[in-house]
């Protein structure tokens, strides 16, 4: 199967091909945490790569619960017309553009000084750097019922603002997939102890989501083939979930891998695993496939054509690109007109992981932020340069919107 080919999707969609720019966080949101003059720029740029599918990063349905102060968010109809724009720019080059919807639960940073939830009050492990993140508060039964109508409030916004999907967040450790997850779930209520009532919130979710939009729109979900920590979300409570998704109206379920404490979607493994080689969950993901009945999209470290050729093989509907498109966003089209270029950051050294991963990161957003200002990529940033800019553009930002939110509460 040619990754030219295109996929036709359960709800009737057809995507152009069989390649997806997938979902990094751009933190890129205006002051009213919706989406910028820039974040439409980068946007554009993407979309005039013409991928298959384009989707966002993430979109919070709660703007108390962000991943980082830039981060946009979704809860009502005041920012709409922003929205509508950001849409546009995949309208108007015949591409699908979805809305990744996510609420990060304990995974929000403690400087932003608001209460986290989580299933249980269990802190993220990030040995030195745990104090970023405060210890959650375990969610009420209230409370988990207003984020499964949060999602679907969202979900029913971004269809109004011409999107023509949603994707649901329940990977990456963030609120969904804390709850699949024994580590910090330890609740002995209906949403705790099985792995069927650990899956409950999720399935909640997407149910609520189904039936706040037109049949014919987007519904797709984001799963960790596996958190890679030891009594963690393993492969085998992975394809214990797909089966439980299978009956229910989704479009499109890509896999991945990891979380903070683990950030198996960098590459990094904590329970010893190796995930050095490109097409990192393409193991997980080809069993995986087996057993699901709805296309499947694996992402994680895709740069060349012929990996995303494996990828198609091993039964794999399509494959998600997220870094090598933050350095060249025109690179399905290339591949499409015969060349072949397989953009890529060199490999950070660093000892100590935590940081490596937020250099690496802040390389990524310098390129995205080069990009929205119309500006060429440039790989060759020096890391300790791009997570310096990086920390002070996150500095500004938690000020910008930690006032923001005290003038909200008056």
């Amino acid at each position: 199967m040619s990754p030219f080919e295109p996929l036709q999707l359960p709800n009737g969609q057809v995507l152009a091909n069989r390649i997806a720019k997938a979902a990094m966080e751009e933190n890129m949101a205006d002051a009213h945490q919706s989406p910028s003059r820039e974040l439409k720029q980068l946007y554009t740029a993407w979309a005039d790569g013409e991928p298959g599918l384009l989707l966002t990063g993430n979109v919070m349905v709660d703007r108390r619960a962000m991943t980082g102060p830039g981060g946009v968010a979704l809860e009502d109809e005041q920012q709409l017309d922003s929205f509508r724009e950001w849409a546009a720019v995949a309208q108007n080059k015949g591409v699908h553009f979805w809305v990744q919807l996510s609420h990060p639960g304990r995974q929000s940073p403690a400087n932003l000084r608001q209460q986290t939830v989580a299933p249980s009050a269990v802190a993220l492990d990030l040995g030195g750097f745990s104090k970023m993140f405060a210890k959650p508060k375990a969610m009420s039964e209230d409370e988990i019922q207003n984020v499964i109508e949060r999602f679907a409030t969202s979900a029913r916004l971004a269809e109004k603002a011409g999107f023509t999907g949603v994707q649901i967040h329940g990977a990456h450790g963030y609120l969904l997939s804390q709850f699949l997850s024994p580590l910090s779930n330890q609740r002995t209520d209906r949403w705790g102890g099985s792995l069927e009532n650990r899956a409950r919130l999720l399935l909640e979710v997407i149910k609520a989501v189904r039936a706040s939009v037109s049949p014919a729109f987007g519904v797709g979900v984001k799963l960790n083939s596996a958190d890679f920590q030891r009594g963690g979300f393993d492969a085998q409570d992975a394809r214990a979930v797909v089966e439980r998704l299978n009956a229910l109206p989704i479009d499109l379920l890509e896999l991945s891998g990891g979380s903070y404490e683990a950030p198996a979607m960098q590459g990094d493994a904590r329970d010893g695993r190796t995930l050095a080689r490109e097409a990192y969950f393409l193991e997980f993901a080809k069993e995986l496939a087996t057993v699901a009945k709805m296309p499947v999209m694996v992402t994680g470290g895709i740069r060349r054509l012929p990996v995303v050729q494996q990828v198609l093989d091993s039964g794999i509907a399509m494959a998600g690109i997220a870094t090598a498109l933050t350095l060249e966003p025109q690179l399905i089209k290339h591949w499409r007109a015969g060349r072949d270029p397989h953009p890529q950051l060199k490999p950070m050294s660093w000892q100590r992981k935590p940081l490596a991963a937020l250099a690496t990161l802040a390389v990524v957003r310098d390129q995205m932020r080069r990009l929205s200002r119309g500006r060429l990529p440039n790989p060759k940033v020096a890391p300790w340069l791009a997570l310096l800019r990086d920390q002070w553009f996150i500095l500004r930002r938690t000020r910008q919107y930690r006032a923001a939110m005290t003038q909200s509460s008056h």
